[in-house]
C-alpha cells in the first residue's frame, strides 16, 4: 500500500490534506478502514465546532467495531462531507479521496508536529 506524501498523518490513524484555501481536510488512512472493516455509520462533527488537537470529535461505526475520529490539529469545523453520512462505504473504497470534515486552523503550522508518509509508513509497520 502506497501513502500519499502530500498528506499528513496522526498516530491515531488521521489524514490531513492543506488545501489552497487555506483550510485542513481529514479523513482516516486506509491502515485504519481496513482495520475498521466494512463502514457501516459516521458521525461527523457539527459545522461550527472549535476542536482542540488530539480532541475526540467524530465516530465511524463499521461492522467489526466503533472508532472514535480525533482532530489532528485545532481550529474550527467549517465543511463537513454529508456525502458520507448516506454513503459511509465511500471510505473503505477511497480512504483518501473520503474527507470527513474541514478545520480552519488556529495555527496551520501545528501541521508540522504531524506526521509525514514515511514516519506514518513506519508506525504501522509498512
Amino acid at each position: 500500500m502506497s501513502l500519499p506524501e502530500n498528506l499528513y498523518y496522526a498516530e491515531s490513524h488521521e489524514w490531513s490534506s492543506l488545501n489552497d484555501d487555506g483550510t485542513i481536510s481529514v479523513g482516516i488512512t486506509h491502515h485504519a478502514q481496513d482495520a475498521l472493516g466494512d463502514i457501516v455509520f459516521l458521525e461527523l462533527p457539527s459545522l461550527g465546532a472549535n476542536l482542540e488537537a488530539k480532541m475526540s470529535c467524530a465516530v465511524v461505526e463499521s461492522v467489526k467495531a466503533a472508532s472514535d475520529i480525533y482532530a489532528p490539529i485545532s481550529g474550527k469545523v467549517v465543511a463537513i462531507n454529508e456525502a458520507l453520512t448516506s454513503q459511509p462505504e465511500l471510505i473503505n473504497s477511497n480512504p483518501y479521496e473520503s474527507w470527513f470534515f474541514k478545520i480552519s486552523p488556529n495555527n496551520v503550522d501545528d501541521l508540522k508536529s504531524l506526521l509525514d508518509a514515511n514516519a506514518y509508513n513506519t508506525l504501522i509497520g509498512g
